[in-house]
């Protein structure tokens, strides 16, 4: 099934103690023609050979696009008996085979576009406008700085190729600690860390644990790009706690599932500051309040759009 990280699951069932071993093989970095051939295939191949040494084994491929493939393996050759049903068995198995995998596909489609909760509940939900809930969340919000200047300068795979290093940090620090990202806005991300019951202060602590992490990595990248001669990455983020209208937006045929709500906008002009204050990290005092990491105060500032100033903090070392 198509997945941006993976590229091919194969399963072994052992008959002789009903163990079931997965193996995962993983798609390489980069864009991938439409047309180039997936090596892990024979990568899994010889994986269940391995595991598979002395024994025989024989394939058999079903019909449609999906193709499924049902290998059977044993400590002997098979007599054309034994061949004939397995033939009949892959025949059978075929179409459940390939309703399995659409709807696996449909799901990792998805996931790689949305998120796994909000693919979750566009796949529970129906198709309409007036669908959604409001959920209580810490939100991060981060933007890449000069991004305009290094578009103009760099040439385009360039471009790309910083916007997915820099995606690839943040997004991968927003998931490690139970984050979701939302949107890819440009070469900015919004992404959420949802409270769960009556502890907002779990939420808050892993999005200041993701904000850091990536500070973190994003200075490893940078070392790494100034050795090949590329500028620095510079950023800024801001985290916030409140309440957001998670569920469908848009047009009558053309929907988008996104979180809207004042807590956004708050978050979104909060990120704004961190080039006058001179920080990568903001915070705002609803975080702040909940939060157990120490933080150092920056006083009170008035957010554009926003009718009341803003408390804001940011990280010991921002």
């Amino acid at each position: 099934m198509p997945h941006p990280i993976i590229a091919r699951r194969t399963w072994l069932w052992r008959a002789d103690n009903g163990v079931v071993i997965e193996a995962v093989g993983f798609a390489s970095a980069g864009f991938a023609s439409a047309g180039q051939k997936d090596s892990t295939g024979d990568a899994g191949r010889r994986w269940l050979a391995g595991l598979a040494d002395g024994m025989v084994h024989e394939d058999f491929v079903g019909p449609g696009p999906a193709r499924p493939v049902l290998s059977w393996i044993g400590p002997r050759p098979f007599t054309e008996t034994e061949l004939d049903r397995l033939r009949e068995v892959a025949r059978f198995a075929a179409a459940p085979l390939a309703a399995l995998s659409a709807r696996a596909t449909l799901t990792a489609t998805l996931e790689a576009y949305l998120g796994r909760r909000s693919a979750a509940r566009v796949l529970a939900g129906p198709l309409r406008r007036d669908v959604g809930e409001t959920i209580r969340a810490a939100l991060l919000y981060a933007d890449l700085r000069s991004f305009t200047a290094l578009s103009e300068s760099a040439p385009p795979a360039s471009v790309i190729t910083a916007l997915d290093a820099w995606f690839d940090c943040m997004a991968g620090s927003v998931h490690a600690f139970g984050g979701e990202v939302l949107k890819f806005i440009g070469d900015g991300m919004l992404a959420i860390f949802p409270v769960s019951g009556d502890k907002p202060a779990d939420a808050c602590n892993a999005a200041l644990r993701a904000v850091t992490s990536a500070q973190a990595g994003m200075a490893h990248l940078d070392v790494a790009r100034r050795e090949r001669g590329l500028p620095s990455l510079s950023f800024g983020s801001a985290l916030h706690l409140g309440e957001i209208l998670w569920g469908n937006v848009g047009a009558a045929d053309r929907l988008d599932f996104t979180a809207i709500g004042p807590a956004v906008n708050l978050v979104s002009r909060l990120e704004g500051l961190c080039r006058p204050l001179g920080r990568t990290v903001l915070i705002s005092g609803a975080v702040a309040a909940e939060a157990t990491t120490k933080l150092i105060p920056l006083g009170t500032h008035p957010l554009r759009g926003i009718a009341v100033p803003c408390d804001v903090y940011t990280v010991p070392d921002g």
